[in-house]
């Protein structure tokens, strides 16, 4: 038994480890990528100002892109963006869950345009962005399904639209190209795209 508890405590203090070490990798990749661009920022760069090895930066992320993606991942799909998710799941009402996903999608836009802001200006090149923003696309349109089968399993969605178009149309409604029109072109604030979009959704599919 004492063997067990020693092998599970040095394995939870590895694991802290590894995490830890994992932060400092992101943290300096963030700071390089800003100050000195994507590209002009090398693997062995990286590691000096985080205070590992290159073989350790490898071993972690494997490739500098990889560590791009986390870094964008993590600041679109933080606290902010779960605690907003859990609004979303906790209401058992159809249409307020409906509604709820215009601040799903406030989130993941308002943190994206900052994300990928600063990428951009640090010189990230562009099919690296592309590829990002359509695997992230990807993970929007498939983190609805929930909420349109709830809809629909409530029998609260219109009459007459299917389950594929009204997800269609709930994925277009909370896309990017609206919330760059309406906050980023017409300067409309966050919040006043939340609750247009919020009334939108439940004019469209109820």
């Amino acid at each position: 038994m004492a063997r067990k508890v020693v092998r599970r405590y040095q394995s939870d203090i590895r694991s802290k480890q590894a995490e830890a070490t994992r932060e400092k990798i992101l943290v300096a990749a963030k700071a390089l990528f800003k100050t000195k661009g994507y590209e002009d920022t090398a693997i062995d760069a990286i590691a000096s100002k985080a205070g590992v090895s290159t073989p350790t930066v490898y071993a972690v992320f494997g490739s500098k892109k990889q560590i791009l993606k986390e870094l964008v991942e993590s600041m679109m799909f933080g606290q902010l963006y779960l605690d907003a998710v859990e609004k979303v799941l906790s209401s058992r009402e159809p249409i307020e869950r409906l509604r709820s996903m215009s601040g799903v999608a406030r989130r993941v836009h308002d943190s994206k345009h900052a994300a990928l802001g600063l990428f951009r200006g640090a010189g990230v090149v562009h099919p690296e962005i592309a590829l990002l923003e359509k695997e992230n696309e990807t993970r929007r349109y498939e983190s609805q399904k929930p909420v349109i089968d709830f809809l629909f399993e409530s029998d609260a969605a219109r009459a007459g639209i299917s389950k594929r178009k009204a997800r269609d149309i709930a994925w277009c409604l909370t896309g990017t190209e609206i919330y760059r029109m309406l906050v980023l072109e017409k300067g409309w604030t966050s919040d006043e795209y939340q609750q247009w979009l919020g009334e939108m959704l439940v004019r469209e599919l109820t």
